[in-house]
């Protein structure tokens, strides 16, 4: 499972590293320590805390978009079908939903509590894996 360090899981809840590590101290997010003594979140642990916060007011008011539309996040679920798939990002306060094939989800190895961002153009939604 992937592993993510405070100021990764501050930037992908859109908060301050010091916001994170003061919920991380308040025992509101699992973290752990590694051989050199930085904090570590499970990738599922943080996905489910960022479902948890999004849309209130602590999950900052920072927006995620730029020219490109890209919205940096964790994935928060990942459905897949015989041929579709559908995957979930919470990205700060956003949560964006891609269908996409199968195929590209298990090409991207797509799976909960990873990085990942969501691409938007028109009414499309692309992700790419970090």
């Amino acid at each position: 499972m992937q592993l993510y360090t405070i100021g990764q899981a501050a930037r992908l809840l859109g908060v301050s590293p010091d916001t994170a590590r003061r919920w991380a101290d308040a025992g509101r997010v699992a973290t752990r320590r590694d051989e050199s003594g930085r904090r570590l979140v499970d990738g599922r642990d943080l996905a489910a805390f960022s479902v948890e916060i999004a849309g209130t007011a602590e999950a900052g008011e920072a927006a995620y978009t730029s020219a490109r539309n890209a919205f940096p996040g964790i994935v928060t679920a990942v459905k897949l079908g015989d041929v579709a798939a559908q995957v979930e990002i919470q990205a700060g306060p956003h949560r964006l939903v891609s269908l996409l094939t199968r195929e590209a989800v298990e090409e991207l190895s797509l799976e909960v509590g990873m990085e990942a961002t969501a691409r938007v153009k028109s009414t499309n939604v692309h992700i790419d894996r970090a």
